[in-house]
């Protein structure tokens, strides 16, 4: 006689389910854990990808930026003196001849210059001319129109600032009145000219395309429309004055030249830079 097998007993379908079910428990477990590990593991690769790069990156310093010069626009590209406006500035040293420094320039140049740059010709055609004039009273300085039109932009888009435009006169209108220098944020300058320049009788105010403060034009202000008045409005006007200004430094060739010679148009090296940049655009 044979000895029975033994058998396992068969187990319900209720507890096959159960079984599948912890199975299934089972393996999403442990689907979720390698997914979680996965998800730590990148954020972890992110995390020193993120150190290494702020590590790798330069430790800001307290040391101030520099100041730096401007390129110089060749004179030869600059502005071409127009044959029979020669005479007006040969020898003058004065430079107060009774033609406006804006049509000593070629007005070809201008032309062909305005559009390249997107300087407005009216402007554009004071600073080349108001470097043409400097390049006659002061031959040591080298100063180049490009230097004008820097400033000009920083000081005020060309004349354009504040909703301003300048007129075929050189004149901006409206006036173009800058803030008070009250002390609040910009330099305390009190009222120098009892507001005969910029209205205001308590604070001076930087006026004109070039921005001078009414002080400063007092002193140096000169006629370069023409017209027999010196009159900070008149681009003309401002942009011979500027020139004459920035030449008291000596030759801008020189790069601390240069700096020194925008430091004492504003003081600042975020300004200086602005006008180095924008000086460097109009010279290429």
């Amino acid at each position: 006689m044979s000895a029975a097998r033994s058998r396992r007993p068969r187990r319900s379908a209720r507890a096959r389910r159960s079984q599948r079910v912890r199975r299934a428990w089972l393996w999403g477990s442990l689907g979720a854990l390698c997914l979680g590990a996965v998800i730590a593991l990148a954020v972890a690769a992110i995390s020193l990808a993120n150190a290494y790069q702020a590590l790798s990156q330069p430790i800001p310093s307290d040391e101030p930026i520099e100041a730096r010069a401007a390129q110089q626009a060749d004179e030869p590209a600059a502005a071409s003196l127009d044959p029979d406006a020669a005479d007006e500035i040969a020898g003058d040293a004065a430079g107060s001849s009774s033609v406006a420094v804006s049509t000593l320039a070629d007005p070809a140049w201008v032309a062909e210059t305005s559009e390249r740059l997107s300087i407005p010709e009216r402007a554009l055609a004071a600073y080349a001319g108001a470097a043409l004039i400097a390049a006659q009273e002061h031959p040591g300085c080298s100063l180049a129109w490009n230097t004008l039109a820097g400033i000009g932009s920083v000081e005020s888009l060309h004349g354009t600032i504040y909703g301003s435009s300048i007129g075929e006169d050189g004149v901006a209108e409206p006036a173009i009145i800058g803030i008070a220098l009250d002390g609040n944020g910009v330099q305390h300058v009190a009222d120098t000219d009892e507001g005969r320049l910029d209205g205001d009788t308590e604070f001076d105010r930087a006026v004109g395309p070039m921005q001078f403060i009414p002080e400063t034009w007092g002193i140096y202000g000169r006629d370069g429309s023409g017209d027999g008045a010196a009159d900070p409005q008149n681009i003309d006007d401002a942009a011979l004055t500027a020139a004459d200004y920035l030449c008291r430094a000596g030759d801008l060739s020189d790069p601390d030249t240069w700096i020194a010679a925008i430091s004492s148009y504003n003081p600042t090296v975020e300004y200086n830079n602005k006008v180095a940049t924008v000086a460097d655009r109009y010279a290429q």
